[in-house]
């Protein structure tokens, strides 16, 4: 870790890092990170000024979201958040439960990688009702904005343009900013993506493990994503990263699909899991 940091600081030629992240924490980075003493290096590292701040980033589930918080004196934290991953990952629940503990939060995704911005004819429907007409890509910052509990937040902006514009929609970006008849038509725009939905799983994991590795609900996931905001490249990409095994060292496509049906008898929902993993084969390729 401090051959890590100290490399960093080379190559940004500056003695010191005012907010260090322990990056892209998952339950397993942190079972490694953790008993080899990740925080003692913190301590270390702030003790001798090559870093100020410390926090964390995060792409795992609630309860490994508070054991973290929980783990350390942090400052920081930076979470996925949007308005319609309100329960994904931290979500809602540890956006407040980490501003309960005193940290400062940093959101990322706040428009789902420009997922929220597509020109959708149903959606613009939606927002045409609205008192203030404003563009999509502003309501969703301002959905993140109404947060009281949210610090920063980080839009990627590829033309100077979008500087400009991000820099005026954050003026008006105060919390508590919108009225209730607003944040009714984010809950419309909620309804309206998820009958796209094309697998109706819940993410409980009671068909796992898979005797094949088959990452099952996570390529729901990701299907489902794709479907919803008509983005098969982006889905894509984000499929083969999170199910290619670079974490494990076992991939966990939908293609590797024995059709053992083992996972259709523990299925609550009922879901024919095996024809499923086939249509997100095919959407995804081998």
């Amino acid at each position: 870790m401090d051959r890590f940091l100290d490399e960093q600081l080379k190559r940004l030629q500056t003695n010191h890092i005012d907010f260090y992240l322990v990056h892209g924490l998952m339950k397993p980075f942190w079972e490694n990170l953790h008993p080899l003493g990740v925080t003692d290096f913190l301590d270390d590292a702030i003790a001798d000024g090559r870093i100020k701040y410390a926090g964390f980033s995060f792409y795992d589930e609630l309860a490994l979201f508070k054991e973290i918080v929980d783990s350390y004196d942090w400052t920081f934290c930076q979470i996925q958040y949007n308005f319609m991953d309100e329960h994904y990952q931290a979500g809602t629940e540890g956006l407040r439960y980490a501003a309960d503990h005193g940290l400062g939060i940093v959101v990322m995704e706040p428009l789902r990688g420009g997922m929220l911005t597509k020109d959708v004819p149903s959606i613009n429907n939606i927002w045409k009702k609205a008192p203030v007409q404003r563009s999509l890509s502003e309501w969703a910052l301002r959905w993140v904005w109404n947060h009281p509990e949210v610090t920063v937040v980080l839009s990627g902006m590829s033309s100077f343009e979008q500087v400009q514009q991000n820099v005026s929609y954050a003026e008006c970006g105060f919390p508590d900013s919108l009225s209730q008849e607003e944040l009714n038509l984010f809950r419309e725009e909620e309804t309206e993506y998820k009958k796209h939905i094309k697998v109706p799983c819940t993410g409980c994991r009671y068909c796992m493990p898979c005797s094949s590795n088959v990452s099952i609900p996570e390529c729901f996931e990701m299907y489902n994503l794709g479907c919803m905001f008509d983005a098969p490249d982006v889905a894509r990409i984000n499929y083969n990263i999170g199910l290619g095994g670079m974490l494990t060292g076992c991939p966990g496509f939908a293609s590797q699909c024995q059709e053992c049906g083992d996972c259709e008898e523990k299925c609550p929902q009922g879901i024919p899991i095996r024809e499923c993993l086939k249509k997100v084969a095919a959407y995804f390729g081998k």
